[in-house]
């Protein structure tokens, strides 16, 4: 044949080559269609859904004798967790500090930053679902025996689109739409953290200042006492032990103040660490002023499963390990494949011609695993056991979360009863004091010694309320807390 033919024929063969591209896809594509109807049919579970599983143990009586607390309920549906921060905390102060640190804090900013990439891999993960298209023109100049040059190019479009019959690219979206909700999860648990961690620091702060004020009072009154007793040696009332005793009172308190005064600084160090500036007096209220909500209801515990980010997250990770096991089970079928070419190209193989012409092509391909050395069995297994163990998680979660607002619910309990008894102590030694004194100076039945001992009992005794008053706060937030508040 001549090479006048040749071109002829390659020219013919060429023109007609789009028409018969055209009627292999079609046939390809019905071929296509049966093998992924009848794979679809055998793999239907692969595309399940995730729900909680039933043999999950999830307790009912999650709550330990709630009932019998004054103000505290564990029947009512309405959750003290649910209540907004801002109608939990009403300090106007404290409300400015933690606002500050929801928009400060380098936790939760770091926590937007995860939240973003968990975004970002769930992007790439719906995109999996689109043809994934190239383009790499090139060109070849070729000279043989310094001959005249020979010159190519080609100007290729490729595109490959992996067909999602059993599940791996839907499931492996499910997991990222997973593990973006837990990023927001662990997002409310930090920002639920942060929101009781800087009440506890304020209330911490006002209690500190009720003290050092009921110590500095106490210190002056002892001034007087010393000042007594040595007019009292003067005057052969007294002996110098009692002097000495009385200055070693005095001094035993005034060595409280500048520690007192430490632990207020280092507490508004701590507070700034979490607003995330620099140390600097924070401007507070008293802790007599303190209003938080009186009725306490720790709501039904399923609650808990809504409510609460670290249970949520834990659930999360069951259905996240469960669309792992269906990923898995999907790597047991074919893998199918659509291929596409489509070049403008002066170099078809039997010569080049000039101007260029269009060159195409498409590619079906289907890739059944036959043996893997037992890797596709050992992820199986793999994935099953993380699914056991995210739900043991979840389980084991679900009992702590219980047992945080049981904790919660006895130190609210215990400081209320401390707060009463220690009420009615102060005001009993505060009568002993009184009464003593006035017999003191009215009687002498008593030495002065007595009095300054209930005197002392007296500031110790008022040293324990404040100490009572903050430890009901405190309970107060960690049950909030317990229970997933912290929402606007």
């Amino acid at each position: 044949m001549s090479s006048t033919q040749k071109n002829n024929l390659y020219e013919a063969s060429w023109d007609k080559f789009p028409t018969e591209l055209l009627s292999k896809i079609k046939i390809m594509k019905k071929i296509l269609f049966v093998i992924i109807a009848s794979a679809t049919l055998s793999s239907c579970g692969l595309y399940k859904n995730y729900q909680r599983p039933t043999d999950v143990k999830i307790p009912n009586n999650i709550y330990r004798d709630s009932s019998k607390l004054e103000n505290i309920t564990d029947a009512d549906t309405t959750n003290f967790g649910n209540m907004p921060w801002r109608e939990v905390f009403v300090d106007s102060r404290l409300q400015n500090l933690i606002e500050k640190a929801i928009t400060n804090n380098t936790n939760l900013r770091q926590a937007d930053l995860t939240i973003r990439q968990a975004e970002a891999g769930l992007k790439i993960s719906r995109l999996a679902f689109l043809p994934s298209v190239s383009l790499s023109p090139q060109g070849t100049i070729t000279s043989w025996d310094f001959s005249k040059a020979t010159k190519t190019y080609s100007v290729p479009v490729q595109a490959s689109w992996q067909i999602d019959a059993f599940g791996t690219l839907r499931n492996a979206k499910k997991q990222s739409e997973m593990s973006l909700m837990q990023t927001r999860a662990a997002k409310q648990a930090t920002r639920t953290a942060i929101i009781a961690s800087v009440a506890n620091l304020y209330y911490t702060l006002e209690m500190l200042d009720a003290q050092l004020a009921t110590t500095k009072a106490t210190a002056e009154l002892w001034d007087k006492n010393v000042a007594a007793m040595e007019t009292m040696f003067k005057a052969g009332l007294t002996n110098s032990s009692a002097v000495s005793q009385a200055k070693a009172n005095r001094l035993s308190i005034l060595t409280t103040i500048p520690t007192m005064q430490a632990s207020i600084q280092k507490v508004e160090n701590s507070l700034c660490a979490l607003l995330h500036e620099s140390p600097y007096t924070i401007e507070r209220g008293v802790l007599e002023d303190v209003k938080l909500p009186s009725s306490l209801s720790a709501g039904i515990p399923m609650q808990l499963l809504s409510n609460r980010p670290d249970v949520r997250s834990a659930e999360l990770q069951m259905a996240y390990a469960f669309y792992g096991v269906l990923g898995a089970r999907g790597a047991f079928y074919p893998k199918i494949t659509l291929s596409g070419a489509a070049s403008w190209t002066n170099s078809g193989g039997l010569g080049i011609v000039n101007p260029g012409k269009i060159l195409a092509s498409a590619v079906a391909s289907l890739v059944q695993p036959l043996f893997a050395q037992g890797k596709l069995r050992a992820n199986l297994d793999i994935a099953k056991a993380q699914q056991e163990s995210a739900t043991l998680s979840f389980e084991q979660k679900l009992l702590d979360a219980g047992n945080e607002v049981n904790e919660a619910i006895d130190n609210y309990n215990a400081a209320k009863l401390r707060v009463d008894g220690n009420k009615e102590l102060v005001k009993e030694l505060t009568k002993s004091v009184e009464t003593t004194d006035f017999i003191f100076k009215n009687d002498n039945s008593v030495s002065y010694l007595e009095t300054l001992t209930a005197q002392q009992s007296l500031l110790q005794a008022q040293l324990n309320l404040i100490s009572a008053k903050l430890d009901k706060v405190q309970a107060v937030i960690s049950l909030y807390q317990a229970l997933g508040g912290g929402r606007d």
